[in-house]
């Protein structure tokens, strides 16, 4: 086993992996207008997101080179940071502060998000989660401080995105619009690439193993509509021994032996000791490969305001196909 140990590997706060030059952001900005030039442009709609998907191809070759590495390969911690694309900063309204707030009408940021999305593979979306939204605000709402999930602002533990569905997003993408106003807030990961060598032989086995039931999360509500087969027992850690796929949430991911328990809190350990904490400003945007990494969030303070932090979301499947029986009319939407 390799020497990395958990006291060799510290939590940072990191910045952009590469950042746009201001020709480049100019660029993706005018091509972002193309797509919100009036009131009747929609989001969801199956003809915004085509002209969104041959939109990706104008955008700056850098750009496009970028996602296309990290496509290919995540790396060995599973995100990606680009800094300094264009969020029409100038034009940003209040930050919303609605429970299940989402962005229908066509924007900036929507369409970068879309774009990108559509680089990555096609946008996804699930009808029991912010009403099927493709693009999502997360903001933290008054009166839901503690809900664990996108509108609070208590720590929010690692998970990796609607573990409990037959169709996970393989990607998560996160566009920064505006940072918490005490620059508090942090987005962490963790990627099985570094917490694998810090765990034992028998934790990893058991981690292959179906001993995990995990359900839908608090986003999902009351209502997430799952399926007997959809919480079925699962291991945590799936596919290739040396580079494993997870399936994992903290919170509503539960044990079923003693063995699957201690694995677990292992597993929780080695994430905690390799985690990395994202800072993020105006413009960032995060690629996180849903695949390999969990993902949380650090506490931080809102004031409602208008001024909050405000990311705004969108899921990805590098296979639409595969979930076409999820998807009424070959949509976008998993309604189940």
């Amino acid at each position: 086993m390799p020497e990395t140990t958990p006291d060799t590997i510290q939590s940072s706060a990191v910045a952009a992996d590469w950042a746009l030059d201001p020709a480049d952001a100019d660029a993706c900005e005018r091509l972002a207008r193309t797509l919100c030039g009036s009131d009747h442009d929609q989001v969801d709609t199956p003809e915004w997101v085509a002209r969104a998907r041959d939109a990706w191809e104008d955008l700056p070759f850098p750009l496009r080179r970028g996602v296309r590495r990290f496509r290919r390969h995540s790396g060995p911690h599973g995100t990606l940071v680009i800094g300094g694309l264009p969020v029409d900063r100038a034009a940003l309204p209040a930050t919303p502060s609605v429970p299940g707030s989402v962005q229908r009408r066509a924007t900036v940021s929507a369409a970068l998000l879309t774009m990108v999305a559509c680089g990555l593979g096609e946008p996804l979306a699930y009808l029991a989660e912010k009403s099927g939204a493709l693009v999502q605000d997360v903001v933290p709402v008054p009166g839901q401080e503690s809900f664990h999930g996108n509108a609070g602002s208590v720590p929010l533990s690692f998970h990796t995105e609607n573990g409990f569905h037959p169709h996970p997003p393989d990607y998560v993408v996160f566009l920064c619009l505006r940072a918490d106003h005490d620059r508090r807030a942090g987005m962490r990961v963790a990627g099985i690439r570094r917490a694998l060598p810090l765990l034992t032989p028998a934790g990893r086995q058991a981690l292959f193993a179906p001993e995990f039931i995990t359900t839908p999360p608090p986003s999902f509500g009351p209502d997430a509509g799952a399926t007997e087969s959809d919480v079925r027992p699962r291991p945590v850690l799936s596919g290739a021994v040396e580079d494993p796929d997870i399936r994992m949430a903290q919170l509503v991911t539960t044990p079923l032996t003693p063995r699957a328990a201690a694995a677990l809190a292992e597993f929780g350990r080695a994430c905690e000791a390799t985690a990395r904490t994202l800072r993020l400003n105006p413009g960032d945007l995060v690629v996180i490969d849903n695949r390999v990494t969990v993902h949380g969030r650090t506490a931080f303070h809102p004031r409602y305001d208008g001024a909050d932090r405000w990311l705004q979301r969108t899921y990805v499947t590098t296979d639409l196909r595969r979930s076409r029986d999820h998807r009424p009319d070959d949509g976008h939407v998993l309604a189940r």
